[in-house]
């Protein structure tokens, strides 16, 4: 009977391995404060106000939703970029950027404040905007891609 050495799970495919590794981490870490303190200052410099429509976070979220559309399709025509530059870049810093919990908690304060029409509008203009940045920035990502050969 001939033995046969079976390889440990942790070394078998290493070159398919997907663990992150401290680079990934580090990237995300330090995309995440970037993209913090953006939004922070955006707030600051574009205060909010109940019963209007929050114009600064629908601005962030729809900005992001264009740059990681735009990303992830150059991403995409690109396979080798660098795991830990795509972690830093999607969801460290554009994933503290554009905020769901923003959306959600800028929904709670409107529509408790008994301001249904702006929190309906809002709503509305966050999912349609948001879509169009996403398709907008997909065609942007193409583009790119297309110039410099790699066509998708």
């Amino acid at each position: 009977m001939k033995h046969t050495a079976k390889a440990h799970p942790r070394t078998a495919g290493a070159a398919h391995d997907r663990s992150p590794g401290w680079h990934a981490w580090t990237a995300v870490a330090v995309g995440g404060l970037i993209g913090t303190e953006l939004r922070y200052g955006a707030g600051l410099v574009f205060p909010e106000s109940a019963g209007t429509i929050p114009w600064t976070t629908l601005a962030i979220n729809v900005l992001g939703s264009f740059v990681l559309a735009a990303l992830t399709t150059v991403w995409i025509a690109r396979p080798k970029t660098a795991f830990w530059l795509r972690a830093g870049l999607g969801p460290g810093l554009l994933g503290s950027f554009t905020t769901f919990s923003a959306v959600v908690f800028a929904l709670d304060q409107q529509f408790n404040a008994g301001f249904q029409t702006s929190w309906l509008v809002y709503l509305g203009l966050s999912l349609v905007l948001g879509l169009g940045a996403a398709a907008a920035g997909w065609k942007a990502g193409k583009a790119m891609a297309d110039l410099t050969g790699r066509a998708l």
